[in-house]
């Protein structure tokens, strides 16, 4: 872990002031959300919008984290051509082919159940 200099502050007083207000607007009830305009419940989401105008308003704060996409894919061993062209072949079946197959199956065991039935 990176050592940081002694006495450096990772926010700024600014900073502190303006999640401070959020948390108060919060607790009162009056705090809205950006785009939604719906009241604001989270403490974790009161703070995201205090640092967020922290940092319009030009006060020290950091970089914002990237958002990881989807997390770790796991690599299923075929190159997406490979991939098309199984299924060109008919080598995979689509959820919905699948579900239309069980069904009709289940349909045709019920009819057969029946059958006995009235013999």
């Amino acid at each position: 872990m990176a050592a940081r200099k002694a006495g450096s502050r990772r926010y700024g007083k600014a900073a502190g002031k303006s999640v401070k207000r959020a948390m108060h607007k919060r607790k009162a009830g009056t705090l809205k959300s950006g785009r939604s305009g719906q009241k604001v419940k989270s403490r974790e989401q009161a703070i995201a919008i205090g640092l967020s105008e922290a940092r319009e308003s030009g006060a020290k704060v950091p970089r914002k984290r990237s958002a990881k996409k989807g997390g770790a894919k796991k690599s299923s061993g075929r190159s997406s051509s490979a991939r098309k062209a199984a299924a060109k072949k008919g080598g995979r079946k689509t959820a919905a082919k699948k579900r239309a197959r069980s069904t009709a199956a289940k349909k045709g065991a019920r009819k057969r159940a029946r059958s006995r039935e009235m013999m």
